[in-house]
Parts: structure tokens; C-alpha cells; sequence
């Protein structure tokens, strides 16, 4: 599958890959602040933002679809950023194609299956009324019982278009179905042995201590950082400190 991408800057490629219910657009600010100095494409994954639909969310697939996206645009090595669901697909293009990332950087996910609630969100989701006369404040009101945080709601809520047809721009029920390949993880081949980083929120428990021996089996050149006053959603917690640690991390280029 090729996937839709936004493409800005010149220079050396880095590879943006968003998290569940997400799009490529949740990296705006960060593909911003790096195009002056590096070519930038930032993916909307299967079943999200403008990319096709298909029922395969399994991660190597997923890894293929960024393999074949990055040669349509004539990309045969870059490094590749990815938050939580694209943070794991990241981990399996390292495993299955070592040869095209240059660095790898994943933000607030481990190489471990999880149980995030994200069954439930979708289920949430699912039941919204879909009637002409639905309203931001309606769907959102409709999540509240599910989806405490306000900003989450807000999040999940950027994927549905309102007025006289409204649907959802994500694929709901593919992902609903897939919820237990996306929170989980196929324990692929191989190692990557080239620059890696995981990032974490110093608020977030996604990545635990024991979790880095795991890490560090597959990834042996991996190196942690936590960023103060962020959770999951590390780059939007806290932008500056999350592109500060991009910036020295793509600086370093081999």
C-alpha cells in the first residue's frame, strides 16, 4: 500500500509515523520546525487520515506499507520517528529492513503487547449516532462516559466529519477489529543494531524498567530518554522538549 504523505523540506529524509486514531497532521509543528534542514514526509497510516482501508493492521504489514511508500518517493535510507502505534510500526521496518533506517526514534511504546482501552474507545466511537444533525458538543458529550480527558475527546473527534453526511474519516470498524494486533506485538527475526532512541513522558507508564532488557535485545544501540511534563501523547505534552531531543538526536547523523 502507498501511502498518503506530506512532504516538506530538503535534505536529508526523516520519516514521521503518528499513533492510533491519529494522522500525519499530529506532527505539524515538528515537521515544520525541521524542514529547513531536512527533507520531511509525514505518513497517514492504513485506515487513517487520507490513506486507503483494508483490514490488515498487523505491524509488519504496516512496515511494508512505509517500505513501499518510501519508494515511490525514491527513498532507500531515512531516519524514522514513530509515536506508539507508528512507533511500533517503526520497530518492525528496523527488523524487517535494517537496510533502509538510517536512526530510529520511538516515542512512548516498547516492542511488548499491551491493553491500552483502545477496544473500548473504538467501541465508543462506533456508538456515536451518526445523524445529520450531530454536533461537536453531542459526540462529545456521547464519549465523556469512556474518554475522561477532554483533549483526548478532542483528538478522537478531529476524525469525524459533521453535516448532512457524517462519517468517519478513519477506517473505525477495520481498526475496531484490529485492536488486538495493534495492541499487541508479533516478536519478529533479527536485530537492529544502528542509532536508536526511545523517547518516553516522564508522566507515562507505557515504558517500564522492565521492559528495556526486551528493548535492548532487538535494539542493542538503544539509548532512553524521558521528557518532564508529558504522558503518552509526548509531543503534544510537551513539544519544545520532545523536538529538542529530535533535533540532537538527527544532528548526530551518520
Amino acid at each position: 500500500m502507498i501511502l498518503n504523505a506530506t512532504q516538506t523540506g530538503d535534505g536529508p529524509p526523516v520519516i514521521l509515523l503518528h499513533g492510533l486514531f491519529g494522522a500525519a497532521r499530529n506532527f505539524g509543528a515538528i515537521q515544520r520546525a525541521l524542514a529547513p534542514n531536512y527533507r520531511v514526509l509525514a505518513l497517514d497510516m492504513r485506515n487513517h487520515g487520507d490513506s486507503p482501508h483494508e483490514p490488515d493492521m498487523r505491524y509488519p504489514t504496516q512496515a511494508e506499507d512505509v517500505r513501499a511508500t518510501l519508494g515511490a518517493y525514491g527513498i532507500q535510507k531515512a531516519a524514522i520517528i514513530g509515536h506508539s502505534m507508528g512507533g511500533k510500526t517503526a520497530m518492525a521496518l528496523a527488523l524487517q529492513h535494517p537496510e533502509m533506517v538510517s536512526r530510529m526514534l520511538v516515542a512512548d511504546i516498547a516492542p511488548v503487547p499491551y491493553q491500552h482501552g483502545n477496544r473500548e474507545i473504538a467501541e465508543a466511537l462506533k456508538a456515536i449516532p451518526l445523524t445529520p444533525t450531530l454536533t461537536r458538543q453531542q459526540a462529545d458529550a456521547a464519549l465523556s462516559a469512556t474518554v475522561l480527558r477532554p483533549d483526548i475527546r478532542a483528538f478522537l473527534l478531529q476524525n469525524l466529519r459533521f453535516g448532512p453526511n457524517p462519517h468517519w474519516r478513519i477506517g473505525l470498524d477495520e481498526i475496531a477489529a484490529a485492536i488486538s494486533d495493534l495492541e499487541g506485538w508479533i516478536d519478529l527475526p533479527g536485530s537492529y543494531t544502528g542509532p536508536s532512541l526511545f523517547v518516553t513522558g516522564a508522566d507515562s507508564a507505557y515504558v517500564l524498567a522492565e521492559h528495556r532488557p526486551v528493548i535492548r535485545q532487538k535494539f542493542p544501540s538503544a539509548r532512553f530518554v524521558a521528557i518532564k511534563n508529558a504522558g503518552h501523547w509526548v509531543h503534544a505534552d510537551n513539544p519544545a522538549g520532545f523536538l529538542s531531543v529530535v533535533e540532537a538526536f538527527l544532528r548526530d547523523w551518520t
